[in-house]
């Protein structure tokens, strides 16, 4: 077969949608380029855990030359896309230009600080891995800190944690790191009290995870509450100067540590594309995925606005990802055969968020649960489908081993 001849689909990013769309064109008459700015696939939803210590980076990546080993249609180029031309199809990496037939775009997202430079400045934030490895280091060393404060107020500073955000991924944090110090820091610091520690939860609005349903918000606090986490919701932060966070009644709060969990945006390459945006810098796209005026071109993941009939945007979710890369693929497929591309239609697989060791919420077929009935459906469904790409029964059976035990805390301070 003369490859030269076959339409070239080139992929920018390797996160759920760029990976599902490579994938499932595996047996297609095709040549596949995908891009990424870094060599593995991270399994993003357990990247808090590397930030509270809980996970070695290694366990929620996965290299991507050994991925699509066998996809004899693929070739994977590392590298950071500087510009696209949409006119002329092909897009610019540094010190290379490559043309396609078909562009995916599948970039992600990145932090949204919503224009507080304080805290884009003094904050942290859980976005990559290089993100989470300095939280887990400044995490670490606050308690190494505070094991030789003498002065008390000083110390209670250092041992107070702020969570910015009271999505899933902010819930998370809290019931994670409210457990790292009641189960592994009160044995690693014997000669410290830790009940000078606090774990912060904020939140803008009325509720935590807006998303679900009133049962599974209340669930929430109440596990968080157990977790001796403490819940601030229609509370806003004004500021945050690396030592003091400043509230929007003026209250101020003493605290080394605060983690911004509140928001997400599209990838900043996306700024650059001379594309019409929507809300977060979203891009607009067609029902399809396709790119108006460029139907050649695919968006899929966090960088594409598209509403799924109740006149709200898709959320922001690995899931819808996965879904938008499946239609996307199938889509190719049928231009190639001379068909039309059907829309996309987002089937909400439930609704899923962990809040420690034994403990979450769930929603799914309609119905609710709590606690640790939860959090084995959490584990046994969530996490198996979204690293399903490894075919692994045993990494699923030794995470949840290391997880339920603290049998592997990475409790280092490493050099970033």
């Amino acid at each position: 077969m003369n490859t030269k001849k076959l339409p070239h689909i080139v992929i920018v990013g390797a996160g759920f949608g760029g990976m599902e769309v490579a994938r499932r064109l595996a047996k297609s008459p095709v040549q596949i380029t995908l891009i990424d700015r870094h060599n593995y696939h991270l399994f993003q939803p357990l990247l808090y855990q590397v930030a509270i210590a809980g996970l070695l980076p290694s366990q929620i990546a996965y290299p991507l030359r050994t991925i699509f080993r066998k996809q004899k249609n693929l070739t994977f180029q590392m590298g950071e896309v500087t510009s696209i031309d949409f006119n002329s199809r092909y897009v610019k990496l540094e010190g290379s230009v490559i043309a396609y037939d078909t562009l995916v775009l599948a970039v992600g997202g990145q932090t949204n600080f919503f224009g507080m430079n304080s805290v884009e400045q003094n904050g942290l934030q859980i976005k990559d891995i290089e993100s989470a490895v300095s939280t887990r280091n400044h995490l670490l060393s606050m308690f190494e800190r505070a094991s030789r404060e003498a002065d008390a107020e000083k110390r209670r500073a250092l041992l107070t944690f702020v969570i910015v955000g009271g999505g899933p991924t902010g819930v998370e944090t809290a019931g994670a790191l409210a457990e790292l110090i009641s189960h592994v820091m009160v044995k690693d610091y014997p000669e410290m009290s830790l009940t000078d520690a606090r774990v912060l939860l904020i939140e803008a609005t009325e509720h935590l995870i807006t998303a679900y349903p009133d049962e599974l918000r209340k669930a929430t606090r109440d596990l968080l509450r157990r977790k001796n986490v403490e819940v601030l919701t229609n509370t806003k932060l004004a500021s945050y100067n690396g030592q003091q966070m400043t509230l929007g009644d003026d209250r101020q709060i003493p605290a080394h540590t605060l983690i911004w969990t509140a928001g997400v945006k599209a990838a900043e390459v996306v700024d650059h594309l001379g594309v019409q945006q929507a809300g977060s810098g979203r891009v607009r796209v067609e029902s399809t995925l396709q790119l108006p005026q460029h139907p050649e071109v695919f968006i899929v993941g966090d960088a594409a606005y598209l509403e799924n009939g109740d006149g709200k945007p898709l959320p922001m979710l690995s899931t819808v990802a996965l879904q938008q890369g499946k239609i996307t693929a199938q889509n190719i497929q049928r231009i190639l055969k001379g068909q039309s591309p059907k829309p996309f239609h987002y089937k909400d697989p439930g609704l899923l968020a962990t809040i420690g060791r034994n403990a979450a919420v769930a929603r799914i077929w309609g119905i609710s649960f709590s606690g640790f009935i939860a959090w084995v459906i959490w584990v046994f469904l969530h996490i198996y489908r979204l690293i399903g790409f490894r075919n692994r029964v045993l990494v699923l059976v030794n995470w949840a081993w290391d997880y339920i035990f603290y049998e592997n805390q990475v409790r280092l301070i490493t050099k970033e």
